[in-house]
């Protein structure tokens, strides 16, 4: 017999903290995410650049995790993974995904969507090199996403690395890289009371990012 388990519809919440009015935007849709994220840093609202990644294959069958917002600026939005992981497989078959920031304590969330292209080698390098060590290591490590016998495994090939690499610099991994979500829409949506959100979208159209009020 299942578990019982709390009725999840019972799990309710009012959202009172503030609105969002067309005066309040900035024209440029970067430029108001920059805002807002700036709030959700000073906030300390969890990790703020945690964001849903959503993709999907050739065959369309979707697929989504959480990753972290690494850099972004007016190109797009980046992050970075192993070329070979599911999502790296299924951004090289089907290159669009959508980005989704949730802000609960702000009562705040942003979804970006948009095509995807690799970051180039000499961006990634920077990054690989600006990480922790371990980090770094653990790249070299993990096959990510693919099947492996136990947690041992991963840890003797730390450790056989760990030894290896000893006074000398992490290489920068073949299959290892990082991906920019260049947007095509943003849609910013402010908690309201009675589930009567509000919802902005911008949607790039001939180089003009167009504002719409959308219904919640």
């Amino acid at each position: 017999m299942g578990c019982m388990m709390q009725n999840p519809a019972g799990l309710r919440r009012e959202y009172a903290l503030a609105g969002l009015r067309r005066a309040d935007l900035s024209e440029s849709p970067f430029d108001q995410f920059t805002t807002w994220f700036g709030i959700a840093v000073a906030q300390a609202a969890g990790e703020p650049n945690a964001m849903t990644l959503a993709t999907a294959d050739s065959d369309g069958t979707p697929a989504a995790r959480t990753v972290l917002l690494k850099s972004f600026d007016d190109r797009g939005f980046c992050f970075f993974t192993n070329y070979e992981s599911r999502k790296g497989r299924e951004l090289r078959e089907n290159p669009r995904a959508c980005l989704t920031f949730f802000w609960q304590n702000l009562e705040r969330q942003v979804v970006i969507a948009g095509a995807v292209e690799r970051v180039s080698r000499e961006e990634t390098l920077t990054y690989f090199h600006s990480r922790p060590r371990g980090s770094q290591l653990g790249a070299l490590v993990s096959s990510q996403s693919a099947v492996i016998p136990d947690r041992d495994y991963l840890e003797k090939r730390l450790e056989q690395l760990e030894k290896h690499t000893a006074g000398t610099e992490i290489p920068l991994p073949e299959n290892w890289g990082g991906f920019r979500v260049v947007p095509v829409r943003f849609e910013f949506w402010q908690g309201r009371p009675n589930r009567l959100h509000d919802r902005f979208q911008y949607t790039l159209t001939e180089r003009i990012w167009q504002i719409d009020r959308l219904s919640p």
